[in-house]
This record gives structure tokens, C-alpha cells and sequence, in this order.
């Protein structure tokens, strides 16, 4: 049993990577809104955009997804600009393309037409790869009444913790 301690902890290390690294998380959005399912898409991104973000000068937070146009669009984004650019910099809150299939943009209008639902940036990250991500979640907004259950919910659950804890 001893032996396989080393091997377990070997596995453990190669699981975390130096290059997926969370960039921007909206942590607001699982407050206002119920989450029916996320995606993730890629993000047309200029140099100094990339530069700025490994450097970790972004929000999200009151950022929203949009079908305009036959595409995916980000938008009011905030990524901070990049000094070292000078002049070759870009506009912090300009639209932003993001890459899905034309299956899943068809889904997506479907959900945002008929049913109602909105696109909500839930987290902005650097996958295994080095490449800039984006989870979007497909998410229906959430009365008053909706999120003091929630938080109540939230609040039980802690007290619940705390308790187990003491015991």
C-alpha cells in the first residue's frame, strides 16, 4: 500500500496545468439567474487583448452574449488595455466574436427567440491548450422571491456545514 502513495501523487501533479488558468469568473450570474446548461466557445482576440489578459486585467460581470447578424457576439466586456502596445492597442469594451458551430448558434438563437432565455458569460478562462475560452451559460432570469430562496438555501447549507463540523 505504501508504494502506491508515490504513484497516486505522481498522477495527482500531471492533472494540474500550468496553462489552464482562470481569468475572469461572473459569479453574480448563478444569483440572478437559474442556469439551464452551459457551452464553451472559443473568443476572437487581438494580441494585446491576450497580452492583457495572461496578466489578469479582465471583467466579466456585467457582460452578456448576443446572436446578431448570424453570429456570436460578447458583449461589454471589459479587458483592461495593454501599456506595452502603444499604439497598436484595442478598445476595452468593443464586441468580441465568439466561435461556436453553426449547430450549437442555431440552438442558442432557438433558446434566446422563442424561449425567452438569455446568454450570461459565466467564467473566461486559458484551457490546457494556452487558448483563451469562454463558458456561456444558457440561463432564464430570476424573480426577487427565487433568489431569497436561494440564498436561504445557501445559508442552511452553511449553518448545516458548521454544525457537522462542531460535532
Amino acid at each position: 500500500m505504501g508504494t502506491r502513495l508515490p504513484y497516486l501523487n505522481q498522477i495527482m501533479a500531471e492533472k494540474s496545468d500550468p496553462n489552464s488558468k482562470l481569468i475572469a469568473e461572473n459569479r453574480r450570474a448563478r444569483f440572478d439567474y437559474f442556469i439551464e446548461r452551459d457551452l464553451e466557445c472559443g473568443i476572437m482576440l487581438l494580441g494585446s487583448e491576450v497580452k492583457s489578459l495572461r496578466t489578469g486585467q479582465s471583467n466579466i460581470a456585467e457582460s452578456y452574449a448576443s446572436v446578431e447578424g448570424g453570429e456570436l457576439w460578447l458583449i461589454n466586456s471589459y479587458i483592461a488595455a495593454y501599456k506595452q502596445a502603444g499604439v497598436f492597442g484595442h478598445e476595452e469594451r468593443r464586441h468580441r466574436k465568439l466561435l461556436v458551430s453553426k449547430k450549437e448558434l442555431a440552438r442558442l438563437w432557438q433558446a434566446i427567440g422563442r424561449e425567452g432565455m438569455t446568454l450570461v458569460p459565466l467564467a473566461m478562462y486559458f484551457n490546457d491548450k494556452g487558448r483563451v475560452k469562454i463558458k456561456i451559460g444558457v440561463a432564464k432570469g430570476k424573480k426577487a422571491a427565487d433568489k431569497r430562496e436561494t440564498e436561504a438555501k445557501r445559508d442552511w447549507n452553511r449553518q448545516k456545514q458548521r454544525l457537522l463540523k462542531q460535532s
